[in-house]
């Protein structure tokens, strides 16, 4: 395993839009999508960023992925839309679902947009801040291939499906809320055994249908747990209804692996989006007031000993974006190692990586 390596955000997302065009994508798509993986370390979530390139890449050259596919509108009203992503690149599918609904909330108030047969959509979270940082509170869900097991079950029978949901905060970041529905994603159960870690009790469940902690059997014997049991496995199924059931996409045992499957295949992945436009459903003046106050008075709670304030959802993943903007990021081993990967696919060498 590689050493720790540090990055700015700059050359991190340079070396993933040089590798995206590589790999056959146009400037634009593959700056944004750059820009979105990137963004996602930047935020401290490296699960979901940069480490995800080296697979997108082996897609994108085998055909799975299709580098210049433009994602298009099938059906549509006012408030909603349904998009064919065409087996784009995941973010330039949600990236332009985003365009699409933050358009038509901005004129009746609220949208729904489905977005089918696209890439693996990556971090669900930087799609709703984007949304908040437009003045919509949103909702971003996804789905995925079968590993999360049902209370109860010997099986996987959901993906560990995504949902994010954001709220604007005029003159702050937004509150923002990424979380799977599994007990813990699955990127973070593959980035644990790399790293020779314990697995605890509260992540998979065991060809018995109980608890493991035996690493080693996932994800070919082993399911993760829902979140929080019935209750996570609730949103999962919503999500599953809202990111593939309603647009009409592949349901989750229909879903390819980009990491598993045969690299020429469509994954088919799905994702759903809820905006509301805090300007026209609110009065953006008493909007202003009232989440102010909001926050003001959960950051006036009286702290438990140890504890220094308390937080919002999605601070710690701004505190990232401030340190990072400062001294850069720190990746870890095992990203390096997927990051080495990606440069050896698109013949690149740079000195802060390789060097």
């Amino acid at each position: 395993m590689p050493d720790e390596k540090v990055a700015s955000p700059q050359q991190l997302a340079f070396f993933a839009s040089t590798a995206f065009r590589t790999a056959g994508v146009p400037q634009k798509p593959a700056d944004l999508c750059a820009d979105a993986l990137a963004t996602t370390d930047v935020m401290g979530v490296h699960t979901h960023g940069t480490k995800l390139l080296a697979g997108y890449v082996r897609k994108l050259q085998a055909g799975g992925y299709q580098p210049a596919a433009v994602p298009q509108i099938e059906r549509e009203g006012p408030g909603w839309a349904v998009i064919n992503g065409n087996s784009c690149l995941g973010q330039v599918g949600c990236f332009h679902a985003l365009d699409v609904g933050l358009s038509k909330a901005a004129k009746v108030g609220v949208a729904y947009i489905g977005l089918r047969n696209t890439g693996h959509i990556g971090a669900a979270g930087i799609y709703a801040a984007h949304a908040a940082r437009n003045g919509c509170l949103c909702m971003v869900t996804g789905n995925d291939i079968p590993s999360v097991a049902a209370p109860g079950s010997r099986k996987a029978v959901l993906g560990s499906n995504p949902i994010a949901l954001s709220v604007p905060v005029p003159d702050s970041n937004p509150i923002l809320l990424d979380i799977a529905t599994a007990a813990v994603a699955g990127g973070k159960v593959y980035a644990a055994i790399q790293r020779g870690e314990e697995i605890p009790d509260t992540w998979l469940i065991g060809p018995d249908g109980h608890p493991t902690t035996d690493g080693k059997l996932y994800p070919q014997q082993t399911a993760l747990a829902p979140m929080a049991g019935h209750k996570g496995y609730g949103f999962g199924l919503w999500c599953e209804v809202l990111s593939a059931v309603v647009p009409g996409g592949r349901i989750t045992w229909e879903v390819g692996s980009w990491i598993f499957d045969d690299s020429s295949l469509p994954s088919a992945h799905n994702a759903g989006f809820v905006l509301i436009s805090s300007d026209v459903v609110a009065d953006p003046s008493t909007y202003r007031e009232r989440i102010h106050k909001l926050v003001a008075e959960i950051r006036a709670a009286e702290t438990a000993r140890g504890t220094e304030r308390i937080m919002l959802p999605g601070e710690r993943e701004w505190a990232h974006v401030r340190h990072a903007e400062q001294h850069g990021i720190t990746l870890p081993a095992d990203v390096v190692e997927k990051l080495q990967e990606a440069a050896r696919l698109t013949d690149q060498n740079p000195d802060w990586l390789c060097g």
